[in-house]
């Protein structure tokens, strides 16, 4: 089982540039969460914070009890055990074929013998789909192939806290799919605390359970996932269509006339540039990915499922009485 991560006040600054200040959230033990973000505004650095890499300025992480930003380094160890983290480019060693780059945590933290790990490893290896890959290099296999490496590494030492530092980053779309279900279903097998920094807004809408918003060094929101997308906040609106107009601008943040501007042209029903952004599918909420046929949905996956069934009946309901509604053909007036 996952454990709860709570975030209290939490600030970081380089210098005289403050990256973030006063966030707060928690996240849910053994549920997915997103955080969301335009670049530049200290994603990866929260990644970093949570787990010790970086110290904040002021503020507390609270993992299992122990606030992490007052540990000290032995302590700090013991709560990193804790975690497992999937970096942008999977951080394997080029050098070392994938079975060895996933059997060195096992090697470095524990006195396994070599027998106990291979049986570790090719079970991590079967759940990210790469048995029969032990002896590739990473030089010879796909980015995609690459990131599960990557996450199998991450899982070997059965970690109840893991990160994801933009694991869709260089991949094609229909990978992301593949590496989306791959989340939901490495999920409902081990019942982690999932947090995902991406950029993917499709992956945004049918992965987490909660999604975050950094904006102007703040969090703007974070919540479950359906208050976000059916939030009438106008940057998370913004970012999660893709959208020019709004308060995020290309190089800076825009003056709060030209913001006003653009959000009443919003209003006017004005869209500039494309309604959904890559990989967005517009306004509203969207079906939730489920784990996969076979895998075993644990008591709160199942909660998921069948909420998501009652949602979908509804929204055949509307599709239904909208057709209904509509028979006539347009200017028909039905008396």
């Amino acid at each position: 089982m996952g454990v709860e991560i709570c975030v209290e006040g939490l600030t970081k600054s380089f210098g005289h540039q403050v990256i973030w200040q006063d966030v707060s959230l928690t996240l849910p033990a053994g549920e997915i969460s997103v955080l969301l973000g335009p670049s530049g505004t200290g994603k990866s650095v929260f990644l970093k914070t949570l787990v010790g890499l970086l110290k904040p300025d002021r503020g507390s992480i609270w993992i299992d009890g122990k606030d992490v930003t007052r540990l000290r380094e032995h302590d700090l160890y013991e709560v990193r055990k804790l975690f497992g983290v999937l970096f942008q480019d999977g951080a394997l060693f080029g050098s070392m074929d994938l079975y060895d780059n996933i059997a060195f945590p096992l090697r470095e933290h524990t006195r396994k013998s070599e027998r106990e790990i291979r049986q570790i490893v090719l079970e991590k290896m079967d759940m990210v789909g790469l048995l029969g890959a032990e002896g590739k290099l990473p030089g010879e296999i796909s980015g995609g192939m690459r990131k599960r490496a990557g996450l199998a590494r991450a899982l070997v030492l059965d970690p109840e806290i893991i990160l994801f530092d933009e694991p869709d980053s260089g991949l094609d779309p229909v990978r992301v799919a593949y590496l989306n279900q791959l989340i939901v279903d490495l999920n409902a097998q081990i019942d982690a605390t999932f947090l995902i920094v991406t950029h993917d807004i499709a992956s945004a809408r049918l992965v987490p359970d909660n999604i975050g918003l950094l904006f102007r060094r703040e969090l703007v929101m974070f919540g479950p996932r359906e208050e976000l997308l059916s939030s009438g906040e106008p940057v998370v609106g913004q970012f999660l269509n893709g959208r020019m107009q709004g308060p995020i601008g290309m190089a800076e943040e825009k003056d709060a006339a030209q913001v006003e501007q653009e959000l009443a042209e919003l209003d006017a029903g004005n869209h500039r540039g494309p309604k959904g952004g890559k990989g967005a599918s517009g306004a509203g909420v969207t079906p939730r990915l489920l784990p996969s046929e076979g895998i075993v949905r644990p008591p709160r996956w199942e909660e998921i499922a069948e909420y998501e069934e009652k949602m979908q009946r509804l929204r055949d309901l509307r599709a239904a009485s909208k057709g209904a509604v509509g028979v006539d053909g347009p200017g028909v007036t039905g008396i």
